[in-house]
């Protein structure tokens, strides 16, 4: 009996390992997808806007007429973001990295610039308003630049020290906070379609209880089941690795939910 459950063992963790990989693999893959379609949104509205001279299409994202220095920084802020959601899952793809080690590191110092450009510029959009409002969101923000601007900084030192297992994890941490503005999309349909409506913000000011909790949840929520993730999957039992797998794929299901959502009421009809 007792080699029975020795060699029960190995084989329960080694589904467990795989289950937690591909459970990671998935939520990837969906995010990616994601991303992307938000990606052509941004392309597609604001940079058609631009092209076409309806510049009142950017009011949304902070645009005012005559103030010049605001409005190059926000063009550069939707510049930005293009280039970091093109150059992020890109960094993420370990056999990227293995065949093409060059673009890796080339693509990596471009995305490391880009996110600290766009951190520097989102804190310039929000507190040089003449009248700041919405404080709490505005924190909110501001502590995701600075830890954009800080795990930028770490995932870059430990590159330059040859410590790749740390470099990694700050490079999955960043990856991460620099999507918050994505997450924070993604969580807000999924709310509204849970809800079958708006409940605990105004639609029409943008403004409420679950407004204030998902300016940070949207980053230290995925970052919670990052550092749980990364925990587990090199410390924890079978049991706990399999829990989690299962975990994070409904978690996925969830986000593919706020994906479709988002996707359908946001992006899409604007494209």
């Amino acid at each position: 009996m007792s080699a029975t459950v020795w060699t029960d063992r190995p084989e329960l963790s080694s589904i467990a390992g795989a289950a937690l990989r591909f459970a990671a693999r998935f939520w990837f893959a969906a995010a990616v997808i994601g991303q992307t379609i938000f990606l052509v949104y941004v392309a597609a509205f604001y940079g058609g806007a631009a092209i076409g001279g309806n510049m009142k299409a950017w009011n949304g994202v902070g645009y005012r007429p005559g103030a010049t220095l605001n409005n190059v920084t926000v063009a550069a802020h939707l510049a930005l973001a293009v280039v970091i959601m093109l150059g992020g899952p890109l960094q993420l793809i370990p056999k990227l990295r293995s065949y093409a080690p060059a673009f890796h590191r080339w693509n990596g110092r471009v995305y490391m610039v880009a996110v600290f450009l766009t951190s520097v510029a989102g804190l310039y959009m929000v507190w040089a308003k003449p009248k700041p409002t919405h404080l709490v969101p505005h924190l909110g923000i501001s502590l995701d630049a600075l830890l954009i601007i800080t795990f930028a900084a770490l995932a870059l030192r430990r590159a330059m020290q040859r410590d790749m297992r740390a470099h990694r994890r700050w490079a999955l941490r960043l990856f991460i906070v620099v999507n918050a503005g994505w997450f924070f999309r993604v969580m807000l349909m999924l709310w509204v379609f849970v809800h079958r409506g708006p409940a605990g913000f105004d639609p029409e000011s943008f403004t409420g209880p679950f407004i204030n909790f998902i300016s940070f949840a949207d980053y230290l929520l995925p970052l919670a089941v990052l550092e749980l993730y990364l925990r587990t999957g090199e410390r924890g039992s079978a049991n706990g690795r399999l829990a989690l797998a299962a975990g994070l794929l409904l978690l996925t299901v969830a986000m593919g939910i706020g994906i479709f959502a988002a996707s359908m009421v946001l992006w899409l009809p604007r494209i």
